[in-house]
């Protein structure tokens, strides 16, 4: 059906009535494309032209579209109890589904706290931090530290913890006290450190620890990582980074939050992705892969470090989202988690992920690939002008390189992905957690096709 209940053309209330998140909404005038249908790897749009979904939707459809098992858990839990809040309140679902994230857990994070979405639970772990240090007798730490390009999310406090300038201009002024260090590119780190990682590791930990150290340790409340840096194009961690990280935390009294809103949930191997690099942070932030995407949930997980002051009296955390912990959505939740146990996907992405780096790595025979990184099913590739200079594309050659051609481009072969400039130009792959090798060189088909339109276009 082309057109909606109240029989307007579809298209037409589209551009008329619905404003896209993160979208040129002048862009949509010369159409508005639109997805109807989703079935394990690939989904297609109104016009029928079927895609490889090689971004999981948005990092989030860890097992693949069309799951009835995920649906009909949802509609079950609908029947029995639709809605609850957790506003002094508990139900089964949200107190299961708490306990067994903990047990996934490493460490002492043991309780969890509910939300919607991945901007909400780095809200929510920037606020406790700022009440845990109150309630320590320690008023004054209240700033946070993260990373250059890096993106947690679009609510005030979560954008102040952004790095990404131009995000944040138009919203300008943010949250005071978010200050910012260098992120873990290899491909852009100092020349002398290109070539020695574990050195470029500890340089890039110790920024941490420099920044804290200039604003004074007495200030600074916590320190906001994403396992594998997002934004920019899938930083991995160097060899000791995130080891050097914890010492720095530990020497200063600082909070380390693991933000694994992408990376948890098999992302990059583990249930959560702090367990695959061999940290143990104070806090975790996760929601898009806990479902899925089959229903709306997120959550931070705190230790029992930072839990302890909450735990008598008449202290509370006042913060709360009304559908936080949702019943349906902790009930989608814990049938996706039981979809992961039963088909032993934390195994199936560590015993693949060499074979997508492998395969995306054929890339690097073309001229206009620069880069290929990541890890587990998350992966960024690096498009340049000049390998041999590692020369990047100028703003306007960028706008045209990615949003006039490559994007209308891989839609139209086949493949959904990101082209993304905030930061140098990538490509962005995160397919569902269930593919495989001819998946994947699928894929390498496709990108290969395109890019090498796009460097004889240039």
């Amino acid at each position: 059906m082309t057109t909606t209940a109240r029989g307007t053309d579809r298209q037409t209330a589209a551009r008329d009535h619905l404003w896209g998140h993160f979208t040129r909404q002048s862009a949509w005038d010369h159409g508005v494309p639109t997805i109807v249908r989703g079935e394990g790897h690939h989904i297609w749009d109104a016009d029928g032209h079927r895609l490889i979904d090689g971004l999981s939707g948005l990092f989030v459809v860890q097992l693949g579209h069309g799951r009835e098992e995920l649906a009909a858990a949802a509609a079950a839990q609908a029947r029995e109890l639709a809605f609850f809040p957790l506003w002094s309140y508990a139900h089964p679902q949200a107190i299961d589904l708490a306990e067994r994230l903990a047990a996934h857990a490493p460490g002492d994070l043991n309780r969890v706290f509910f939300t919607t979405g991945g901007g909400e639970a780095v809200e929510t772990a920037w606020k406790l931090a700022k009440q845990y240090w109150k309630l320590r007798g320690r008023p004054g730490k209240h700033k946070v530290v993260s990373r250059a390009v890096a993106y947690h999310g679009t609510t005030q406090g979560a954008l102040s913890i952004t790095g990404l300038p131009e995000l944040k201009a138009p919203f300008e002024p943010l949250v005071p006290g978010a200050h910012k260090v260098p992120n873990t590119n290899a491909y852009r780190a100092p020349e002398h450190l290109r070539d020695d990682p574990k050195a470029f590791g500890r340089w890039a930990a110790d920024r941490i620890g420099e920044a804290i150290e200039f604003e004074g340790p007495e200030t600074v409340a916590a320190v906001f990582l994403e396992p594998v840096q997002n934004a920019g194009g899938c930083f991995p961690p160097p060899p000791g980074y995130f080891e050097r990280v914890r010492e720095i935390c530990d020497e200063h009294d600082v909070l380390l939050v693991s933000d694994e809103v992408i990376c948890a949930f098999g992302r990059i191997g583990s249930i959560f992705a702090c367990e695959d690099l061999g940290y143990v942070p104070d806090m975790i932030t996760c929601a898009k892969g806990m479902t899925s995407g089959y229903s709306p949930i997120g959550a931070c997980l705190v230790s029992d470090r930072v839990y302890e002051p909450f735990a008598t009296g008449s202290t509370s955390f006042a913060h709360g989202y009304t559908f936080g912990g949702h019943p349906v959505s902790a009930a989608v939740a814990m049938a996706n988690l039981d979809l992961f146990e039963a088909e032993g996907v934390v195994d199936h992405v560590h015993e693949n992920a060499p074979v997508l780096r492998s395969t995306l790595e054929r890339l690097l025979d073309l001229p206009i690939v620069g880069d290929v990184r990541g890890e587990g099913f998350f992966y960024g590739i690096e498009l340049v002008k000049d390998r041999a200079t590692r020369e990047t594309f100028d703003d306007d050659e960028s706008e045209r390189l990615l949003r006039g051609f490559l994007t209308p481009a891989l839609y139209e072969a086949g493949l959904y992905c990101r082209a993304d400039d905030r930061g140098d130009p990538v490509v962005q792959l995160a397919p569902p957690l269930t593919c495989g090798p001819a998946q994947f060189d699928e894929i390498e088909q496709i990108l290969r096709g395109v890019l090498t339109e796009a460097w004889a276009r240039l």
